[in-house]
């Protein structure tokens, strides 16, 4: 029995032993786990997320981003912004000349995480880039002056002239056409952007041109002679570029945003937002506006009124501001956030101190502030109706683009004083050649020249419907009619309508 107790109890020491043995190896083995996993490198999504901000190479420009009244803004950047909402990080553009040199040669150390159209397409770089899936399809439209006939196909080229600006950005396909139908004129044009070849064609100076469809869509409305007669090739894919690295996280990521916005209709709201603009007055709005003075003004005349009265402004000056921007829609918003009846953005209505942007009152009080702050701000240099149509221009564009132009009219020997002038050359900074070397970059400078264009027309149309209602109150109790030796106040009412009819001869076409 001792015997036995002797062996029971080495038994148990052995066990013990045995098992803290084991237990020791086990630690041993979470602890080298655990350091193996610390030692494994983070996800690429893992590391955007600790630094905080999404790192995107990409260069300014009408369909990448560029500076507006309400800060950056741009087609692209509006996606990019909304997937590092997503993400919950900042977004970060990258405007770095070498880090464009650096594309071809990409290196996991590159400082960039994602890499815009802008900067890098898949037709043109060799290095081996992730590419997303395609937010928009760019195609390459043969264009032509609609006073002429529209050709029916390529062959009909055949013996004329078509203008392709410098071969370094012309696709393959196309080149690979031109070879093929050596009996087209082909005019390699330097120095000249697609826009100066929209230009070209809409004057007659040439005719036909190859622009792409992202450019034509939003000069359209500068150039209401020009058209597109086909696509010369099959629609070529914008997407992003993803740095090397080395697991998928970041663009798993960015794929399921954009198929996320795909579905739910943001894309598609985005890019009418950029490429649906506004058109010119012409009849049809004409007509509108006057139905809207009659059933939307009533609600909003004695605000407007009060605002003008109160900031030294023509009232119907202030009302045809409200109507352009938002058609008297007090709870009216624009895709980027700006919103109300003069549709202020958050920072100028914080300036102007509007606490409710909704608030149709505050709004239009805050816009007349505004407009005034704008008038009484310019170079005491600009006289007259000058100073007026600059201003409305700088509530369109923001002051520093309207700067930007004054500083490009002097520049081409123009007056910058002069709106005349000045409206010639703001479309010029929708151009790389000017907005490049300009202080506030690229803008859309042709809209502030419509956007004057269209709040003196609506002006315009107010007066003369005032004066036609001034009459007939100065004549309902003349049973004779006018007597204009009798009534002079009745005399000058009509001299005052037969000048607005003169003056807005040429401006109110539509009418």
């Amino acid at each position: 029995m001792a015997y036995k107790y002797l062996m029971d109890g080495r038994k148990r020491t052995a066990v013990k032993r045995f098992s803290i043995s084991n237990l020791l190896i086990a630690m041993l083995l979470i602890c080298c786990a655990a350091l193996l996993v610390r030692s494994a490198p983070a996800s690429k999504l893992e590391q955007v997320r600790t630094a905080g901000e999404l790192r995107v190479l990409s260069r300014s420009g009408p369909v990448s981003h560029y500076q507006s009244t309400e800060g950056l803004t741009g087609f692209e950047y509006t996606l990019l912004k909304g997937f590092a909402d997503e993400l919950g990080v900042k977004l970060v553009l990258v405007d770095d000349s070498s880090a464009v040199e650096s594309l071809q040669t990409p290196t996991h150390s590159a400082n960039f995480d994602l890499a815009s159209p802008s900067v890098i397409n898949n037709h043109t770089t060799k290095a081996p880039y992730d590419y997303t899936t395609a937010f928009m399809d760019l195609s390459l439209q043969l264009i032509y002056n609609s006073t002429q006939a529209a050709p029916a196909d390529v062959k009909a080229l055949a013996g004329k002239k078509v203008l392709v600006v410098n071969s370094a950005s012309i696709p393959l396909p196309l080149q690979e056409l031109q070879k093929s139908l050596p009996d087209i004129h082909w005019e390699l044009v330097e120095n000249l952007e697609m826009t100066d070849l929209l230009d070209m064609v809409e004057r007659g100076h040439a005719d036909y041109a190859i622009v792409d469809s992202a450019i034509f869509d939003i000069h359209r409305y500068s150039y209401p002679h020009t058209q597109v007669a086909f696509d010369m090739q099959a629609p070529q894919p914008l997407a992003w570029a993803l740095a090397p690295s080395h697991d998928a996280s970041l663009y798993q990521a960015a794929q399921k945003y954009l198929e996320k916005i795909k579905t739910n209709g943001q894309l598609a709201k985005v890019s009418s937002q950029f490429f649906d603009q506004f058109i010119e007055v012409n009849t049809d709005d004409a007509l509108m506006f006057s139905k809207r003075l009659e059933k939307r003004f009533p609600r909003w005349e004695a605000s407007i009124k009060a605002a003008a009265e109160k900031y030294n402004l023509d009232w119907q000056l202030v009302a045809a501001v409200g109507y352009q921007e938002s058609h008297w829609i007090p709870n009216a918003e624009s895709p980027t956030g700006v919103r109300g009846f003069m549709m202020l953005t958050p920072n100028t209505a914080k300036d102007l101190g509007v606490q409710n942007l909704e608030d149709p009152k505050q709004s239009i009080f805050g816009g007349a502030k505004y407009l005034r702050y704008l008038m009484d701000t310019l170079a005491d240099s600009i006289q007259g109706e000058d100073r007026l149509y600059m201003a409305l221009a700088a509530y369109n564009q923001g002051i520093g683009h309207l700067a930007d132009a004054r500083a490009l009219t002097r520049k081409l020997k123009g007056d910058p004083n002069s709106w005349q002038d000045v409206s010639k050359a703001f479309p010029l900074l929708a151009k790389e050649q000017y907005y490049s070397k300009a202080t506030h970059g690229y803008s859309r400078g042709w809209e502030p020249v419509l956007y004057v264009k269209n709040v003196i027309n609506y002006q315009k149309i107010l007066a003369f419907k005032e004066n036609q209602q001034q009459l007939r109150l100065a004549t309902s109790n003349n049973d004779d009619g006018l007597n204009l030796t009798k009534a002079p106040e009745e005399k000058s009412a009509l001299e005052k309508l037969n000048q607005l009819r003169l003056s807005s001869a040429s401006s109110l076409s539509f009418l």
